[in-house]
């Protein structure tokens, strides 16, 4: 401790110790050059890995053409495969490697909050309040949680409001975690578990009209599931004229914005929904294992705490959230992801990301044996899109030609399974794909749209 102490002063003898563990590169890069011989005692035999590198500052705006050099990606391979996670920009990337030199050159030091300012403490809240700004919630609404995932599976397997016989909504283009989280409710709470299948192809009047046939259908449902952007289909559903239908028959929403935040130009609000969670790690960029819940204030006693968890207070939003360690370096990054968001402009995403998907698909809609899976209205579709080929009934069908766009044409796209009428391939471009990118896509599926047939 004593050697922490000279080191500490040797950095600025009128510093605080709180401010010695605050993550800052430049204090630390200081107290390398002023206190070598101190810090190497400190940290021998090892030394950090990180060698932080010369990025540009990032500006208030960054402009669309930019988009794609702020990214490292694969070469050789066109990647339309982006709805798994989000690719981190060079910046973020840098930022989370240092931040996670820092944590583990610290560890407990910092974690424990041990000296005065409890800094790590403060560092969570940050990235907690940037989130919950960028989707223009109140602090006290949101809560970090490891993954979209849990954030909804949560929410859903903690609602409170259910006695056995009562009726649960879902559909087919729905999650799969969420689906299973669903039928937890009708296995270990006795609900009626209701799955229906969306009308394909959809329109914004036959999707509206399906969620209503399932609520007349069903008078006892208590809660329904909604999910913003399918990420089978890449359907994008009208939010908030399907949770007022719900609303008015005194059944509450939990609504799937993962594949929502960061690509649609939207706040929570928009949605007038009481109860959603989403992937960090998705479109706004964050590192892995990065994810939000978000419930409104006068709805918090709705949703049970989690295994009766008495170390938070009964009407904290984070006493709902399983407890653990988490990945700190993540959450000591999201505010540089939301100012990254935030350059790039909510609109300004959202136009560009269906531009690359309407390059591609105004290039084979007209082929004879594609079928494009959402509808033509912009409001229904942003950057997601899937399409089965006449003949493609199964997996293997939808493998088949999976494999064919990498191995002959390198370009990564992904099947997903789960919609009522057969697998589809799905195709997400992301802002550092091209035009070109998308044409060669174009290109592949007009050579190819035979291939079983």
């Amino acid at each position: 401790m004593d050697s922490l102490r000279r080191f500490i002063v040797c950095v600025d003898p009128n510093a605080a110790w709180r401010n010695a563990l605050k993550p800052n590169r430049r204090t630390f890069l200081k107290s390398a050059a002023t206190c070598a011989p101190t810090v190497a005692m400190l940290r021998a035999p090892a030394q950090s890995a990180v060698k932080p590198q010369a990025i540009a500052p990032l500006p208030a705006k960054l402009a669309v053409e930019r988009w794609p050099a702020e990214f490292d990606v694969a070469p050789g391979i066109i990647n339309l495969e982006n709805g798994y996670w989000g690719l981190m920009p060079v910046r973020t990337a840098a930022l989370y490697a240092e931040k996670t030199a820092y944590v583990n050159r610290f560890n407990s030091i910092w974690g424990r909050g041990v000296l005065p300012g409890d800094n790590s403490a403060a560092d969570f809240r940050a990235g907690r309040a940037a989130i919950a700004s960028m989707v223009g919630v109140a602090y006290e609404e949101c809560a970090l949680t490891r993954s979209g995932t849990e954030g909804l599976q949560t929410l859903i397997v903690q609602y409170k409001n259910l006695k056995p016989g009562d009726t649960v909504i879902c559909c087919d283009l729905d999650y799969d975690t969420t689906l299973s989280a669903m039928d937890y409710l009708g296995d270990h709470r006795g609900a009626k578990v209701v799955r229906f299948d969306m009308p394909e192809p959809a329109s914004e009047a036959n999707v509206l009209q399906a969620y209503e046939d399932a609520l007349k259908a069903n008078p006892g449902t208590k809660m329904m599931l909604v999910t913003q952007v399918s990420h089978r289909t890449g359907l994008v559903s009208p939010v908030k004229k399907i949770v007022a239908m719900a609303r008015a028959r005194g059944v509450d929403c939990i609504v799937d914005i993962a594949h929502g935040v960061g690509c649609l130009d939207f706040k929570i609000s928009d949605l007038e929904c009481d109860f959603a969670a989403w992937s960090v790690h998705k479109w706004t960029m964050a590192p892995l294992g990065t994810g939000a819940m978000y419930i409104r204030k006068s709805r918090i006693a709705d949703i049970d705490i989690h295994y009766d968890n008495h170390e938070v207070p009964p009407d904290d939003i984070t006493a709902r959230v399983p407890p653990g360690v988490t990945n700190f370096a993540a959450t000591l990054t999201l505010p540089a992801c939301v100012e990254f968001y935030n350059a790039t402009g909510g609109k300004v995403r959202e136009d560009h990301l269906r531009m690359l998907r309407d390059r591609w698909v105004h290039a084979v809609k007209d082929l004879p044996n594609v079928d494009i899976l959402v509808p033509d209205n912009p409001a229904n579709y942003c950057a997601i899109t899937s399409f089965r080929l006449k003949g493609m009934h199964t997996v293997a069908d939808a493998l088949k030609v999976q494999h064919r766009l990498f191995d002959k044409y390198k370009i990564h796209t992904v099947f997903r399974k789960g919609v009522a009428k057969g697998p589809v391939i799905r195709v997400t471009p992301s802002l550092y794909n091209t035009v070109a990118d998308m044409d060669a896509l174009a290109a592949a599926l007009r050579a190819e749209h035979g291939i079983l047939v």
